[in-house]
């Protein structure tokens, strides 16, 4: 989603503006700047906005269009400053603080674009930008819990919307490498540290370097579930029928019911004894 699809939000000021009266003569000068803005006449809307604010008519929702428009232009220092005094005069307005959230990130200013979406997911919470521009936040800002969280209730307003189903997806596998590296960091020696090397190395193919990691995983935790059996699942791809049977009586040891691994010991019982290669 590009930044100026923030122009979907430049309408949601007409709620303000039922709140929010000009004089006539205003009014009318700042829906020419709107229609101008619109069509993409971005001097002409410019100039129309200013006037309206030189003319008296300080309100936040010509605040945040000027904002929007500035935005278009990829001036977002100036977007920012529209933004804030739009947001100054009418706190509770989501538009503007998600506008500015867009440029925030577009400046590198993590933490107050993080603060001024989630002000505005609050404001308004089933706008889909406001939460796609949120967990792009959350991703810079490396929290990965929460950037799945949002595109989870994105997922949720629209359970057809393929897009955000990826972006769901990707989340998901950015925690997981954020859980590995925790992991790493507080016990570098942890069986689950090898087992993830093991899962990864089985994954690219390289089967001797797998073994040797699920193997560094049960020896640092020998009644850690799954080890044994991918062990066996391994040995019996490499026909070594005897490790596998091993690994599989291991693994039913600890997890007497799984039923992956006893439809893995019928298999094997089914074949019988074989000679190692």
């Amino acid at each position: 989603m590009r930044l100026c699809a923030a122009l979907a939000l430049l309408l949601a000021s007409q709620g303000l503006w039922a709140q929010q009266t000009l004089p006539p003569r205003l009014e009318d000068l700042f829906t020419q700047g709107v229609q101008a803005q619109k069509a993409g006449r971005l001097e002409e809307a410019e100039k129309a906005f200013l006037e309206v604010l030189r003319e008296g008519g300080k309100l936040s929702f010509v605040y945040n269009n000027l904002g929007a428009l500035y935005q278009q232009r990829g001036e977002h220092q100036r977007a920012v400053r529209q933004l804030r005094e739009a947001v100054r005069l009418q706190p509770d307005y989501a538009a503007p603080r998600i506008l500015m959230g867009a440029s925030l990130l577009v400046l590198g200013e993590i933490p107050e674009a993080t603060r001024q979406l989630e002000q505005g997911v609050k404001l308004q919470p089933k706008e889909p930008l406001a939460r796609w521009q949120l967990a792009k936040a959350h991703e810079r800002g490396g929290n990965f819990p929460g950037m799945v969280e949002q595109f989870r209730v994105l997922c949720e307003l629209e359970p057809q919307n393929s897009e955000y189903a990826y972006q769901l997806g990707r989340a998901y596998q950015k925690l997981a490498g954020w859980c590995f590296q925790q992991i790493a960091r507080l016990n570098p020696s942890s069986a689950r540290v090898y087992q993830a090397l093991g899962e990864s190395y089985h994954a690219q193919g390289h089967t001797d370097f797998a073994i040797r990691a699920y193997q560094r995983a049960a020896h640092a935790d020998a009644r850690l579930p799954g080890i044994h059996l991918a062990l066996a699942q391994i040995y019996l791809e490499q026909g070594k029928q005897a490790e596998a049977r091993q690994e599989i009586e291991q693994e039913l040891a600890i997890v007497p019911e799984s039923v992956v691994a006893l439809a893995l010991k019928q298999r094997l019982e089914s074949t019988g004894p074989q000679s190692q290669p």
